[in-house]
């Protein structure tokens, strides 16, 4: 549970190598998806550095505008900038990276919500390799915990995790998304309408992550509301959100696939 993979000639940090691993599977089970679609593989592979900016910029702005006051303000506001110091925000990185989809599909004239079907069960497959990532680098960890598999971070850690047995939130988080990877990559092959699949990854991921969210112990008093973190109260956005495409695009008449 180290941050740093390689320190020479360069410093390498886990979080960004299995950030990086993430891409690369999320990218190739895409394109391998997109060969039963009338959307070709070269066009995925063509949107994932919209992808990729597009998750960069809306990770980072969702991190700064959470944490404005406590690291940000006044003569600190250069952090901002400082993307190596950590501080990316799923959400946002989901809300970016969709943006950038929208704006791709129309300037490539691609079926929207054909694309958004082919990404879905690879958004869920590169947030396992993530959220490795983040139990590598110390962050997002879990409340205390004495049960058998609570695990401990070394004193060493640049980020402060707690020493002492804590829920391994990062290990929840990997594996519920894991099981949701392949019951969506199942569903793909039998989906009745074009976004039924990102609908559901939408709806099915708000669920996961607030369980998850549940056992989180990294969140100060400040950024809890009725018990509720942050991603808690957009988890409940992003379900209403997914629920209301279902039913939008269920009632729509288009074809099956692409």
């Amino acid at each position: 549970m180290h941050p740093i993979a390689l320190n020479w000639p360069l410093t390498i940090h886990w979080y960004g190598v299995m950030v990086a691993l993430g891409f690369l599977a999320g990218a190739w089970t895409a394109g391998r998806r997109a060969a039963l679609t009338k959307i070709s593989g070269e066009k995925i592979a063509d949107l994932i550095p919209w992808l990729v900016v597009g998750a960069i910029l809306g990770a980072r702005s969702l991190y700064v505008a959470t944490y404005w006051r406590e690291q940000f303000a006044g003569d600190a506001f250069p952090e901002v900038f400082m993307i190596q110091h950590g501080g990316l925000v799923y959400y946002g990185g989901l809300i970016g990276a969709a943006l950038a989809c929208v704006i791709y599909c129309r300037a490539r004239a691609l079926p929207l919500w054909g694309v958004a079907d082919v990404l879905a069960p690879s958004i869920a497959l590169g947030y396992v390799f993530g959220r490795v990532g983040c139990l590598l680098n110390g962050c997002c960890y879990g409340r205390a915990c004495d049960l058998p598999w609570a695990i401990s971070f070394p004193a060493d850690n640049p980020l402060h995790p707690p020493t002492t047995p804590v829920h391994p939130t990062q290990i929840y988080d990997s594996l519920l998304n894991l099981v949701l990877y392949l019951a969506l990559a199942w569903l793909y092959r039998r989906k009745k309408f074009n976004g039924q699949i990102f609908a559901a990854y939408l709806m099915c991921y708000a669920v996961t992550r607030s369980v998850v969210e549940s056992f989180r112990g990294d969140y100060t008093e400040a950024h809890r509301h009725a018990g509720l973190t942050p991603a808690h109260l957009i988890s409940i956005g992003i379900f209403v959100a997914g629920g209301v495409l279902f039913y939008l695009l269920s009632r729509r008449v288009e074809p099956k696939r692409g």
